[in-house]
């Protein structure tokens, strides 16, 4: 991928699920210049947002080294949550969210945190279904990999 931290990786995100909870497939396509990479992988039983974060997860941890990033997605409870500072109030409260409860997916905004640090992407919000070809790409890929049999359970992290 990049070979210094002045080259821009275009990471596309999105997530899928067949049902809310229901069988679901995570997408990412990571574009360098010319290079392109998709990622994908599903579970069993799951939840659309998991799905997107999970996505940008993914898309993430598939950097090799230190560069910029932008992370386009058709989440705004991804995009909104960090660009709208949610997130930094959710730990600030100690993991609940303005109304007192919980915040939901804590396990994967844990695990994006230091990504979030290490990479420091710039979020942009892509309407959905709305004939965006890197976003179309990667819903088709997440719904194929929501589609298919025998996915693994979304374990260790709980559905919350």
């Amino acid at each position: 991928m990049p070979t210094s931290i002045d080259e821009t990786v275009k990471i596309y995100s999105d997530g899928s699920c067949l049902g809310n909870p229901g069988p679901g497939g995570w997408a990412a396509l990571l574009v360098y210049g010319e290079r392109r990479m998709e990622i994908s992988g599903g579970y069993g039983k799951t939840t659309n947002n998991r799905m997107e974060l999970t996505a940008a997860i993914r898309g993430l941890e598939a950097l090799k080294r230190q560069c910029r990033v932008e992370l386009y997605t058709d989440s705004r409870y991804l995009c909104d949550a960090i660009n709208k500072k949610w997130l930094d109030s959710w730990q600030a409260r100690g993991w609940k969210k303005a109304d007192k409860k919980d915040v939901l997916n804590r396990d994967l905004w844990e695990k994006l945190l230091p990504l979030l640090r290490t990479f420091a992407p710039r979020l942009i919000w892509v309407r959905g279904h709305n004939g965006h070809p890197e976003n179309e790409l990667v819903d088709s890929l997440a719904r194929n990999e929501a589609a298919k049999s025998n996915l693994p359970p979304d374990t260790g992290f709980g559905l919350n």
